[in-house]
Parts: structure tokens; sequence; C-alpha cells
């Protein structure tokens, strides 16, 4: 018989299980439904450079008045075709039979080459359409003929086969790091199965937001964002599931109860895990900021990823913990123990170092790291050509360099110009600038009292020289009011204006967001600005290690401006992590002992745990390296390299190192109630 005492006690025990067991199966059923979603984000990318552009653009202007011209949107692919000794009749039916009687221009003075400029239509997969032609193009043809396509719509249907690797290798690569990296960490089988499956929900809910969001328009997603999003979730996933298994497994050894262990643990956890995400989200956010389409969709698709994660940390991770307790950590499960200072580990001699020169340790790495960012004007991020994106061999890069030895460049792809149809004439003659092979200007047509005018580069449309003669077109058709320059080489010139114009806008908008998290987090002003400080010297360093990289060892043509851009978003947004990390846990360590010891403290204790999550979030990056795209390999290299910089440097020591030098004051204007206390 059970006595009205014991039964609340046993009610009590039974939610303690039911609780944490019903918000696990809630996200198995809810990870069946929505894990799907992240192989179906493909679907609903767009990797057209043209749609990134903003409505003020004027590629973009020019694109919507040559409506005015052609009811239908076209994108052209080029079928350029090569034969050393002259191409023969047969290879002219082929080439007619295969792209439906589209009309073939032979390379003017050579017989050994020809092209045929195929339209598709915009509003349909030009992927798809470019695959099914170069199918065609596979087939039965004739010995000795090279045919090869090429052209804007050949450059989409290339970027969409790089990025196809996204839901299969790059996850494969990410979770096994992820996975082997746990395993170093906790020597148990079980953790890192729960971590895993934590940050596989988080995909899941995140992928399943951003699908529903970009579906119906309301953001803007392509490859990259899409790259940076898996890695994001995993990474965020992992570190924060780190900071509360670490924090755990301490707690553990102080009690016996094992569920008591774990609310101090979620308790005190709880605060620098939200202000991290937070921290990330509103700096990701600055993105909306941008006028670049492309950047302001990468903006809150990263945001979701983040707040997926924290989500799955704050719900599956402790529900699961719960339910499994000290067996979590078998076979080495932690057990009570007298804790004790030690003095002889790597942190314990870490702490020592810093104690017993502040000062020379926080000058040291300070001159290490401005010497890393005296590099950073050798950083070249002012736009490479649309052909030096892919690292691997492709088609329509091939295919260009064929079409460029019997053809203009800008064969199939031309510059256009949208005048007053009364001054098409003097607009022509304006256009015929250096650079330029040809202005095709009879007949012009003209519609709406405009008229449309073609203009043939002399270069490859993707080329630096194709951009600078389009500035010169530019500067000379503009002299006619109402006259605006248009086409695929310009879209890339105000592609990169743009970038150029974010990274001046966004920067300092992220570094004020970031100090105002820290001020309110830390209660502090001076705390916040030497952080933000430190962070943004790790950055300049991480750059300038990243130029020399760039430029000698892996022999990079560029980088895309907004190359630093998202760097700077992503390293200063992450780096301050580490350092939410540590200082949190130093603030609640000062209250009791002083900021000096509890500094010290506070580094012996998060030291391994941070340590870990760097390297985690480092490794699950450099997977990005996976995917042929040299946008996404320079930012691989440049937040793996920028977070371990930070974990290993700026937060072990440079941060440490200033916080004990400055002492108390680095919480001005805050008091702690806890009068200073020496250093040991």
């Amino acid at each position: 018989m059970i006595s009205e005492v014991e039964r609340p006690a046993r009610t009590r025990s039974r939610l303690r299980w039911l609780l944490p067991a019903l918000v696990a199966v809630a996200w198995l059923i809810f990870g069946g439904f929505s894990g799907p979603y992240a192989g179906k984000l493909s679907q609903v990318t767009e990797n057209d450079s043209s749609s990134f552009l903003p409505a003020s653009a004027e590629a973009t202007e020019v694109s919507e008045l040559q409506k005015q011209f052609s009811s239908a949107a076209v994108i052209p692919a080029i079928v350029v075709a090569e034969r050393p000794s002259g191409l023969t009749d047969g290879d002219k039916r082929f080439l007619a039979d295969r792209t439906s009687n589209a009309r073939l221009v032979p390379a003017p003075g050579s017989a050994a080459g020809a092209q045929v400029v195929v339209l598709f239509d915009a509003a349909s997969d030009p992927g798809d359409s470019v695959e099914a032609l170069r199918d065609a193009l596979a087939r039965d043809t004739p010995d000795g003929l090279k045919v090869l396509v090429t052209g804007p719509a050949a450059q989409v249907a290339d970027l969409k086969e790089a990025f196809g690797g996204i839901d299969g290798l790059l996850l494969l690569v990410a979770g096994a790091v992820v996975a082997l990296i746990l395993i170093i960490v906790y020597r148990s089988p079980l953790l890192p199965l729960l971590v895993l499956l934590s940050a596989v929900f988080a995909l899941g809910t995140a992928s399943l937001a951003v699908y529903l969001l970009a579906d119906h328009d309301v953001l803007a997603l392509n490859g990259q964002s899409q790259g940076i999003l898996f890695i994001l979730v995993f990474g965020a996933a992992t570190d924060y599931a780190l900071l509360m298994i670490s924090r755990y497994r301490e707690e553990l050894r102080t009690t016996e109860d094992a569920r008591a262990a774990f609310r101090t643990a979620w308790r005190s956890t709880i605060e620098p895990i939200a202000a991290s995400a937070g921290t990330v989200i509103l700096g990701v956010l600055c993105l909306l900021f941008s006028d670049l389409n492309s950047n302001k969709g990468l903006g809150p698709v990263a945001a979701i990823g983040i707040g997926a994660a924290f989500l799955t940390t704050i719900t599956f991770l402790p529900a699961v913990l719960a339910l499994c307790g000290r067996n979590a950590f078998w076979p080495f499960r932690p057990e009570v123990a007298q804790l004790s200072e030690k003095t002889d580990g790597l942190w314990g001699r870490v702490a020592g170092w810093i104690a017993r020169a502040p000062r020379t340790i926080w000058i040291v790495t300070t001159v290490v790291l401005l010497a890393g960012g005296a590099f950073l004007p050798q950083l070249k991020a002012s736009g490479t050509a649309q052909s030096d994106v892919f690292l691997t061999p492709v088609d329509s890069v091939a295919g260009q360099e064929v079409l460029s030895r019997y053809f203009p460049g800008g064969s199939g792809s031309p510059t256009v110009i949208i005048a007053p149809a009364g001054q098409a004439q003097a607009v022509t003659a304006l256009a015929r600038v250096p650079g330029v092979s040809d202005v095709r200007q009879s007949p012009v047509p003209e519609a709406g009292g405009l008229a449309k005018i073609d203009v043939v580069l002399a270069d490859p449309p993707d080329s630096d020289a194709a951009v600078a003669t389009v500035e010169r077109i530019r500067e000379a058709v503009h002299t006619v009011d109402g006259t605006k320059v248009g086409g695929p080489t310009a879209t890339l010139l105000d592609t990169r204006k743009t970038s150029e114009h974010d990274r001046l806008l966004i920067i300092p908008i992220v570094l004020v967001v970031i100090f105002l998290v820290l001020a309110l987090l830390l209660r502090s002003l001076l705390a916040p600005l030497l952080l933000i400080g430190t962070v943004v010297l790790s950055f300049a360093a991480t750059m300038g290690v990243s130029a020399l990289m760039f430029n000698h060892v892996f022999d990079f043509p560029g980088a895309d401006p907004v190359v630093p851009l998202f760097g700077f978003v992503f390293l200063v947004a992450l780096g301050i992590d580490y350092n939410i990390f540590l200082m949190t846990r130093v603030r609640e360590e000062a209250g009791r002992i002083g900021t000096g010891d509890g500094t010290l403290r506070g580094l012996r204790v998060t030291g391994g745990v941070i340590t870990s999550a760097g390297v985690v979030l480092a490794a699950t990056f450099a997977a990005l390296a996976v995917l042929p795209i040299l946008f996404l390999a320079q930012l691989a290299f440049i937040v793996a390299f920028g977070v371990l910089l930070d974990t290993l440097l700026v937060r072990s020591l440079l941060v440490p190192a200033l916080a004990v030098d400055v002492g108390r004051k680095i919480w001005w204007p805050s008091k702690l109630a806890k009068a200073e206390q020496p250093v040991a």
C-alpha cells in the first residue's frame, strides 16, 4: 500500500522520466519528417548571378527594360565545335540536328571552328536544359570533332553540378569529422551518437524552414548559402553540446544525484549558449543590410541554422542526457571525487604562465597577430572571372577557351545597351571603345521609345578585361541621358561594386551589434571593447595569413569581394563565441574569488572544452573544401584557420592575460561584490 507521503514522490519520479522521454520521442518523430528536406534544398536554389543584384543596379534595370523587346526571358548556351582539319558537312549536319537547326556561325577566317547559340527559357531550369543538350551532343559524335557547351546557361549548369555534393559528400565528411573528434574527446561510443543526432535534428529543422521560405520566395537561396548552412548547423550544434556536456561531467564529479548535476549544468550553460547563439544570429542578420540579394539571403538562412542548433541543444540533448545519466559517458563514467585545482595539467600550466607574466604574454601575442595582419594588403579581393570559380575542369570553361580561339570573347554573351530611340546612332558610335569587337546596330530594334543595341566584347565576358571594357562603355554612353548598360559582364561588374559597398557598410554594423550584446551580457563597457579588439586583430592576422596562402601556396587567381565580408561576419561572430564561453565563467568566478584568480580558474575549467569546440568548428568548416568552388575553398580556409587562431592563441593567452593585467577595472563601470584577490 502506497502511503500519501510516498505517492507525490513517486509521481515526481515518473514525471522526471516521462517528460524527457516525451521530448526525445517528439524529436524523433519530427526529425523523421524534417530530415528529408536537407536533400530537397537544391530544388529551391538559384545560382544565376543576375538574380543576386538589387533592383536599383543598372544591369537589373537593363534586364527589366529588355522585356519590352521580347516577351520571353532567355538565357543563352553556346555550342562550340572544333576540328583542326576543318569542319565537314557531316559535322554541320550533326550540329544542326542536335541543336534544333539553330543558326550555325562559322569562325571568321578559319574553317576549323563554329558556334551555335541556343536560347533557353530563363524561367525553366537552365541546368537541366544544358545537361540534356550535352547528352544529345555526346551521342554519335563524329570522330575527331570536339564539341563543348559554354556560355551563361552552361555556367549555371556547371555550378549546379558542383554543388550537387552538398547533401551527400559534404554532410558525410562533416559528420565523420565531428564523430571522430567526439570519440577522441570523450572516449565514449554513446555521447558522439547523441551529439550527432542533435546536430542532424537541427539540420532537418533548419532545412525545413529554409525550404518553405525559399519555395515561397521569402528569401533567396543559392548553393553557397546551402553549403554554409549545413556546416554552420553541424559546427554550432556540436559546440553548444560540448559546452553543456562538459559542465554536466564537471557537476557529476561533485554530487551523486545525476539529475541535480544536470540541473546545475543546464542553468550554468544556458546563458552563455543563448548569448553565443544570439550573438551569431544578430551578426549574420546584419547581412540583411546588404544590397546584394545573395548576401541578404544568407543572413536569415544562417540565423535559422543557428536558431535550430540552439533549439535542439536546449531541448533534445538535455532530454537524452537526463535519460542516460552517467551511462552517457560509458565506459568512463564520471564518479564523485574531491575536486582540486590542477596546476600540472596543460591548462594549469598555461594559467601559471599567465599568472607569472600577464603583460609580457599579451604584448607578445599582440605582436604575433600584428605580424600576421601586416600581410593583409596582399589579399587580392577585387573579384575573379566567372571561369575561375571552378577548381576542377568543367565544360563551360573549356568551351570558352575554344570559343576564344576562333571568335571574339563576348560572342553569344553580348553587352546590352538600352538607349532613347532617337539617340541610337549616337550611342552606337560612342560604344565603340577599346575592347569592343562589334556593335550590332543594323537593324536596331525599338520599343516604347527605346532602342536595344548589342555590343560584342573582344574578351571573354567574365574576364577582368571585359569588365574594364564595360566600364569604358558606360563612361562613354552615359553622356546620353537615359542610356543604360547591362548584360552578363555588366552584371558581374555591378555585383563586384555592390559587394565592395556591402563590405564597407556591414562591418561597422556587425561591430556595433556585437558590442551591445557583450555589454549587456558582461554588464561592462571596457570588457566588450577589449574582446572585440582582440577578435578584430585576430581577423586581420587571419586574412594576412590567408593572403600568403592564397597567393603563394594554393595559387588562387584572386578572391571575390564578398570573401572578406563573409570571413569577417563568421569569424567575429564565432570568435566572440569562445570569448563569451570563457568570460561568462570568469565573471561567475570573479564574483567569488576576484578577477585575477577568477580568470585563471575560468581558463583551467573551460580550456579543454573550448579548445575541443574550436577544433570541431574548424574541422567542419574545413569540410567545405570538398566542394570544388573557389569561394567555398577560400572561406573554408579563412574560417578554419581563424577559429583555431581564436581558440588557441586569442582565447587561451591574449584575453586571459589582458584580464589578469587589467584586473577588476575590466568590468567597468559595474562593480563586482567580491574584493580583488591576489593572483595565485
